[in-house]
């Protein structure tokens, strides 16, 4: 009988065998908008995200893959199916205590390397000087142990992460999420947003 998450998991990590693979084929669900994409993902997994964010879901943690699934739906899911409003971040601190639970007993080194970039994504999204600081060195490790073919994709997570960290650190929030969060923008946010690749 196949476990709950499986169809998530198939979904979003497709059927390629090496992360150079993976990635080609779902780049463009992880990280581009298409309305289509938001569609399917409220249609096919709305009902268990909304499961995974009002804590029904906790069980999953007693498996990696369960636990991946389980931070999906609570990171990446919602800022598909709730996009440009709060509910976009309703998960984020529920998320962030699953991933430092799981990296305190090493839950992480369980899953393949593209895998475990969607744990330490986790830690990218936080408002945390602390957790941004992790999120760096996560990263870090992974493109140490990447195969040589592989090194340009994880060097470019690996830049997303120091780059959403030099944000935190210089503001302390993300002033992208201002607007949906109901923030003031500051004069200082407000002339970063107006420089190009500053919404992440």
């Amino acid at each position: 009988m196949p476990v709950p998450w499986q169809q998530l998991l198939d979904w979003w990590f497709g059927q390629g065998t090496t992360a150079r693979e993976i990635s080609g084929e779902k780049h463009a669900l992880w990280f581009g908008y298409r309305s289509a994409q938001d569609a399917q993902a409220r249609e096919r997994f709305g009902p268990l995200c909304e499961q995974a964010l009002r804590g029904e879901l906790d069980a999953w943690t007693a498996s990696p893959e369960g636990w991946l699934a389980l931070i999906l739906l609570l990171d990446q899911l919602p800022r598909m199916i709730h996009r440009g409003t709060s509910q976009a971040f309703a998960g984020d601190v529920r998320a962030q205590q699953l991933v430092r639970q799981g990296l305190a007993h090493g839950g992480d080194v369980l899953l393949a390397p593209i895998q475990r970039v969607f744990i330490y994504l986790v830690l990218e999204h936080a408002e945390d000087l602390a957790q941004q600081e992790l999120a760096v060195a996560q990263f870090e490790q992974l493109c140490e142990i990447a195969a040589a073919d592989e090194q340009p994709l994880f060097d470019d997570f690996l830049d997303y992460a120091r780059r959403h960290r030099a944000v935190i650190a210089r503001f302390g929030r993300f002033p992208h999420r201002n607007a949906m969060l109901g923030r003031e923008l500051s004069e200082a946010e407000r002339a970063f947003l107006a420089e190009p690749g500053s919404r992440f």
